[in-house]
This record gives C-alpha cells, structure tokens and sequence, in this order.
C-alpha cells in the first residue's frame, strides 16, 4: 500500500473530525490500518466508539442535525456513502461505489499481520490467502480478483503509511526507496516462511508511488520474481523537474532537497541502475499523466527490451494519473494476469486478449 503523504495527524491517530455538539467531536481514527467512528469528548477525552460494520471510513465526514456522512466499506462490502443517525444509530446506504454482486464463497477476509524489517523494527500489512471454491471469471474488486485466481496477496502499509503513529510513519523521511523496499522484501520473506506463499513465484506490483516501490525493488533486490508497475516512477530527477507543480516539491521530505541532494536521486532511481535488472516485468501507463510522464515507464520498458528480459508496455489513450475508465482497469488486469501466467508457466482460466510480450 503506498503511504498517504501529506495528510494531517491528529491527536490519538485521528485523521479527520467533525463538531457534533459544542463538548463532543465525532471523529473517524485508525488502529493498526483498520477505520472506526467515535465520539470525543472534549475536556475529558474521553473517546466512545461506534459500533459499525466498516473497517475503512474516508477523511470526508460532515456532520448536521443529527446525522453524519462519510464513505465506508470494509473487506466484504464495497465503498459507499453512508449517512448515519447519530440518535438512532441507523446506517442507511446512500450510494455504492459499484452495483457488482460478489458471492461471499469468493471473497477473501485480510488479516493483520506484523513481521520484522531492517533495523530490528517491525512493519505491518494485510494478507489476503487465495479464496475459491472453484473458478470465477468475474472481474472482482482488486484484491478479490487476484485472492479468487489462486494468488495471495500481502497488502503492505510499509513504514511512512498512516495508522501505526508519528514514528512509523516518520521512517519513510529521506529513505523513500530504502524502508518501503525493505518491509515489501521482508513481507514476502515473512510469507514465505511461514509457507503461504511460493518463494519461487512472488511478484510485487504497484501504482504511482508504489509503481516507484516496485521497480526498486526489482531493480536494487533478489526477492521477487516479476513485477507490475503502474505508471510508477524510475527517474526521480526527472520527477522532480517534469512534474506538475502541485507536486513540484513533493520529494523534498522524501529524498532530500534538490538539486542539492542530486547524488541521492540518481543513487535510488531504477533507470540508472538497469543493468540490475534480471526479471520480467509489465508496464501500465496513461498516456496523458502530468504527474508521472509517460517517458518513466517507456525508458524502463526499452532497457529490459535491450536487455532480452521478457517485458511488455501497455499504454492507454485518454487516461491521467490512476486509471479511470472500466475497460482500461479490466484490460490491465486481466494483462498483467495473462503476463504472470505465461512466466510463471500456468493457463489461467479467464478468457484473455492476448498480451504482446518481448523476448518471450
């Protein structure tokens, strides 16, 4: 899971509140990556929570006349608005992110897993074991879409996330590219010896900030055997100079200021450091990003090319930063399982376009 940098913390972890009475607050706070709703009350502090059935509540909370709205989900129910009587305590379902049906048969339940990274520390991380009890060719929600095809996943709130307090999420200051890399390695490392996963099939996949994540650790690590990356960052210098200005300055904390610290960037960039490169990997890329330009994955995707390492590069007319459109997300999914399926040696069971793959 990428960190969520730039959200405020508040006091007991809280990460958004809203005034429901002059004394108390009612607030959405996290412990351990998992969401609940409370009341605060001011002077004593004292906070009362409110038994509901997410374990996931947005930053958007508004709250008036007795009655509160916010975006909720949890591991078997989809995001939604919810509009909660505060009197009452009846939830009422205003609007569902999506009207996809899911049999419970299908749906795998995370559990929260701690597992030890660098430094004698430890990382956190939701693990989702395969679920099916037999085969579904329904395009699911993310994670259920790969849980539901036999794969596990590790959903990993590597150091800088949000939930596991000011310290935790201070470990990603000037070490994007180091901590994150470590507690995604270390995680698989965990699964593995525990025997839930294959070692010798893990793939790490990831977009944006964790499309950086995964070309590092593909790039600088042995772990992993295939990757995916989503218009994920391989040049940090040209990141710092190319991208819009909104985010102009965002890898100041990250990385250190540039071009002050310019060793530094060119040291954690997986461009420059290719011929480290020995696994295959497929890129996914909206061709109008203004975040991250479309020349981070098409550079990354000629050095394997160059280099005879099996790889493939799907770009998409129309799409910015994070895919919006149904059929791109659909494409690109069932593209990266057909891609793991011909290198990890299995067929999947889903009727898939073919892939164009190089050096296969």
């Amino acid at each position: 899971m990428a960190a969520e940098f730039g959200r405020p913390q508040w006091v007991f972890g809280m990460s958004t509140y809203a005034f429901e009475s002059p004394n108390q607050i009612l607030c959405a706070h996290t412990t351990r990556g998992l969401w609940r709703l409370g009341r605060l009350r001011l002077g004593t502090g004292a906070l009362g929570l409110i038994d509901l059935p997410y374990t996931h509540i947005s930053s958007y909370l508004r709250v008036a006349d007795g009655q509160a709205v916010f975006t909720a989900g949890s591991a078997t129910q989809p995001s939604a608005v919810v509009l909660l009587d505060l009197r009452t305590g009846r939830v009422t379902v205003l609007k569902k992110s999506t009207t996809l049906a899911m049999d419970p048969a299908f749906v795998s339940q995370s559990e929260a897993v701690e597992f030890p990274t660098e430094g004698g520390m430890t990382a956190h991380g939701f693990f989702y074991p395969p679920r099916n009890p037999d085969t579904s060719t329904a395009l699911e929600a993310e994670i259920q879409f790969w849980t539901s095809r036999g794969f596990a996943v590790l959903d990993v709130n590597y150091g800088g996330s949000t939930g596991y307090g000011r310290p935790y999420r201070e470990r990603l200051r000037e070490r994007w590219g180091i901590v994150d890399v470590d507690d995604c390695v270390n995680g698989a490392r965990y699964l593995a010896t525990r025997s839930l996963v294959d070692l010798g099939r893990i793939a790490i996949r990831g977009g944006s900030a964790g499309g950086y994540t995964t070309l590092c650790a593909l790039t600088f690590r042995n772990m992993f055997q295939a990757g995916a990356s989503y218009y994920g960052v391989s040049d940090l210098e040209g990141l710092a100079k190319e991208t819009h200005k909104f985010e102009s300055r965002y890898l100041d904390s990250l990385i250190g200021p540039y071009p002050q610290r310019r060793d530094v960037y060119l040291a954690r960039s997986p461009i420059h450091h290719s011929d480290r490169l020995s696994c295959p990997i497929i890129f996914f890329q909206g061709l109008e990003d203004a975040v991250v330009p479309p020349n981070q994955s098409e550079r990354m995707f000629n050095a394997l090319r160059a280099k005879r390492i099996p790889t493939a590069y799907l770009a998409f007319e129309g799409e910015q930063h994070g895919f919006r459109r149904a059929g791109t997300i659909r494409r690109s999914l069932e593209a990266e399982l057909y891609f793991y399926a011909k290198v990890f040696g299995f067929d999947p069971a889903d009727r898939i376009e073919p892939v164009p793959i190089e050096n296969l």
